[in-house]
């Protein structure tokens, strides 16, 4: 598909999202022809690219986790005590937290394609001071750095859910969150192995060939899409995420159930590791560290619950997931501590529906505003990082004070105040329905749709005697207004 300059400029005259210099990123390197953007044309987004989404998140998140495994070799590498070293995770998670905040709500901004390709490169290149360096400040201050530049999954994860088709959104989704919780999970594993047999600076030159390995693999497949939101700046960008987190009641209420569940999941991995090395089971380190294997099980479902929410209203997803989730808690405090099955029972339950949980609340949020979605996405990451740091501190407190089960008592209640939450605004409620029930109990996503174009039909059919210019001219005020009212200058109004 040629176009002549002329052409180029005529057509980027009358829609935005054509432009001639697309054919480059960064203004130097060409973007393979089959990955440039047309407006007239869609991209495919099958399954072979989504599990590259996966694949890109599990080498780019496995940097916050590297290091877990290191603490006593970097101790002694540096010559410092263990409580300065410590300082390390925390600077990660740190660094981490303000990228989700100030990095990723610019793919609502910027061409994503450029951005994830800048960011992994930057990833890569700081992890080389990782590697190399030999001073402990040096290596704490890249960790912030190499931290917030760790954002790339929060930017695909919207991504995913802009380039797939709606009735495989929620899968989309998944699989990318899957590769995402596989690289925490795989992150541990590699770094400890490595690191027993060799020094811990080969576990970070390891990290650095994978990277440029994603990079190069980016950039073969990763499909160039246009920037969103041309009229707002990164300040407006900001702002409205301020209006978002008190003006929408959908995203308000996922927040305090992801925020609730994230401290359930933390609570009962942070404590696991002190009910299984004391008694009656006395597991060693190793044994604890197996039944990280575990997780994979989750990991493995996630399309395959992606695949079920993609049917399902994500409401009564979000409904079947708790359910659940107090079912397995209510296993792990009754037998937690008296058989092993139970615990591996619970695991299993937990990590699966977990990320269920997670799955349809964010498919919820995203519908909100699709010209919004990286900012709706750093909300939502936001509230999992609250609810870690509560149920990391206040689910220890509580075990290490009154013992096991009244730890994973707690976090049945943190489950039962989810289900309140989740009550206490039905599925079908208008945008700004704070609280209540209405529109009916429909669950299946596909009923549902079809009602809303066949309403959206008839508002839009006038009386017969209507000439048919005056017809077509009222079809378009009410799209346009439809339009407006989805777009992201609504934030915050009242409509009805």
């Amino acid at each position: 598909m040629t176009f002549s300059r002329d052409e180029k400029r005529l057509n980027h005259t009358q829609n935005p999202y054509f432009d001639f210099e697309y054919n480059k990123d960064f203004g130097i390197l060409p973007i393979p022809k089959r990955l440039r953007y047309y407006p007239e044309r869609h991209f495919h987004f099958g399954l072979s690219l989504n599990i590259s989404f996966g694949f890109a998140s599990t080498f780019v998140v496995a940097n916050l986790y590297y290091c877990q495994p290191l603490l006593i070799q970097f101790s002694r590498s540096f010559n410092v005590s263990y409580n300065e070293v410590s300082r390390i995770p925390t600077l990660l998670q740190a660094g981490y937290a303000g990228g989700i905040l100030f990095i990723s709500p610019l793919g609502d901004l910027v061409r994503r394609r450029q951005l994830v390709l800048l960011l992994v490169l930057l990833s890569a290149t700081l992890t080389i001071g990782l590697a190399v360096t030999s001073s402990l400040a040096t290596f704490e201050a890249l960790s912030f750095l190499v931290g917030a530049v760790t954002v790339t999954p929060q930017i695909l994860i919207p991504l995913a859910a802009d380039l797939a088709p709606p009735d495989r959104r929620a899968t989309a989704m998944s699989v990318v969150l899957s590769g995402l919780l596989f690289g925490v999970l795989l992150a541990r594993v590699i770094s400890g192995i490595v690191a027993e047999f060799v020094t811990w600076r080969v576990v970070y030159y390891l990290a650095i060939g994978v990277q440029y390995l994603v990079l190069l693999g980016l950039y073969l497949v990763l499909p160039d899409y246009p920037s969103k939101n041309q009229h707002l700046t990164y300040w407006k960008i900001l702002w409205s995420m301020a209006k978002f987190s008190i003006t929408e009641p959908l995203l308000i209420q996922a927040c305090l159930i992801n925020l609730a569940s994230s401290a359930c999941f933390s609570n009962f991995w942070v404590t696991l590791t002190f009910l299984l090395g004391g008694p009656p089971y006395n597991y060693s380190t190793l044994v604890i560290g197996l039944f990280g294997i575990v997780g994979i099980f989750g990991v493995a479902m996630g399309p395959l619950v992606g695949r079920a929410i993609d049917h399902l209203v994500p409401w009564y997803a979000s409904l079947l997931s708790i359910t659940c989730l107090i079912i397995f808690q209510s296993i792990q405090v009754g037998a937690g501590g008296i058989n092993i099955s139970a615990v591996i029972i619970s695991t299993l339950g937990l990590d699966v529906f977990r990320q269920m949980l997670q799955v349809s609340l964010t498919t919820a949020v995203f519908a909100i505003c699709a010209s919004a979605r990286s900012r709706l996405n750093a909300l939502l990451i936001l509230s999992l990082f609250i609810g870690q740091v509560m149920g990391t501190s206040v689910g220890t407190e509580v075990f290490v004070k009154y013992g096991w089960r009244a730890g994973a008592a707690l976090s049945l209640g943190w489950y039962g105040f989810q289900l309140i939450i989740l009550m206490s605004r039905g599925p079908h409620c208008e945008r700004f329905t704070w609280l209540g029930w209405e529109g009916g109990a429909e669950a299946r996503k596909s009923v549902v749709d079809r009602r809303k174009n066949e309403n959206k039909r008839q508002k839009q059919d006038v009386e017969p005697g209507v000439p048919v210019k005056e017809k077509i001219s009222l079809n378009q005020t009410a799209s346009e207004a439809s339009n407006t009212s989805n777009g992201p200058d609504s934030i915050g109004q009242r409509t009805r």
